[in-house]
């Protein structure tokens, strides 16, 4: 039996790209890259399904929300450490 085959992320934006411009049919297409009209069908779906959250606000926000996020956690951690060391000198350990 044959191992399936992966491919990169990069390869499949560019051939759902390509789908999507309409340029080709999906036959054209799949002889082109080597892959079955289904797949390229179902990488189209994810890319138009996924378009309207890359404008919306709240993507664009996600990156300071994420770097506010980790600067809470290293507070956290600051916070931690300095009670644990606390406490390990009152009880002697």
């Amino acid at each position: 039996m044959s191992e399936r085959r992966r491919f990169s992320a990069e390869f499949k934006a560019r051939v759902a790209l390509e789908a999507l411009s309409g340029m080709h049919t999906m036959a054209e297409l799949s002889a082109k890259h080597g892959v079955h009209p289904n797949m390229i069908g179902q990488w189209k779906r994810r890319v138009q399904e996924g378009l309207p959250e890359l404008f919306s606000r709240q993507g664009m926000v996600g990156d300071g929300c994420r770097e506010a996020e980790i600067k809470e956690l290293h507070a956290k951690i600051g916070q931690l450490t300095v009670e644990k060391d606390f406490l390990s000198r009152a009880f002697g350990r």
